[in-house]
């Protein structure tokens, strides 16, 4: 393994190695961030026709959280048949059939790792992966000499890109 001799060489070689570790979930981030910008959209969700007995007489506000519809809205009542536009919802018999539009199993799977709460099992990953990140951040202005062109020039960048960042946080 490499030495460390002072704060330049731990910060590089601890930047170099925890980059590898964190490569595949670097990527998974990378892919499920792209896919949440685009998570009002259709875009790579199938249609999945559901047929499921739920409570009777369910209230709207009720139906649509038991259903888990964001912006659940009942469009007509014909009879106990509360038709909505996603499917039915029979109040007499609890019969509810709809069709609800969701991401493959794996990109499913990798938009909820990005979105964890501090409940979930996965919540010490995310952790770890953002206090990661903010290593990247810190350890990035120790691979260069503070008195190289290459550090002068990438110092303007960062400078840049977080004026740049707060400029479009407050647009």
């Amino acid at each position: 393994m490499d030495k460390i001799k002072d704060t330049r060489s731990f910060m590089r070689i601890t930047h170099r190695y925890l980059g590898f570790f964190l490569a595949g979930i670097m990527a998974i981030y990378a892919v499920s961030g792209v896919l949440l910008i685009y998570r009002d959209t259709d875009f790579l969700k199938k249609e999945n026709k559901i047929d499921k007995t739920i409570a009777k007489n369910l209230t709207e506000k009720e139906l649509g959280k038991e259903l888990k519809i964001k912006n659940f809205e009942v469009e007509k009542k014909d009879g106990e048949v509360l038709k909505f536009k996603q499917g039915t919802y029979n109040a007499a018999t609890g019969q509810a059939k709809y069709t609800k539009k969701e991401l493959p199993f794996v990109l499913d799977k990798m938009t909820k790792l990005h979105k964890s709460q501090s409940k979930d099992r996965l919540s010490p990953l995310n952790a770890f992966f953002g206090v990661s990140l903010f290593f990247f951040v810190i350890s990035s202005f120790w691979m260069f000499n503070p008195k190289t062109k290459a550090f002068k020039r990438g110092i303007k960048f960062a400078i840049a890109g977080l004026v740049i960042s707060i400029i479009l946080l407050f647009v």
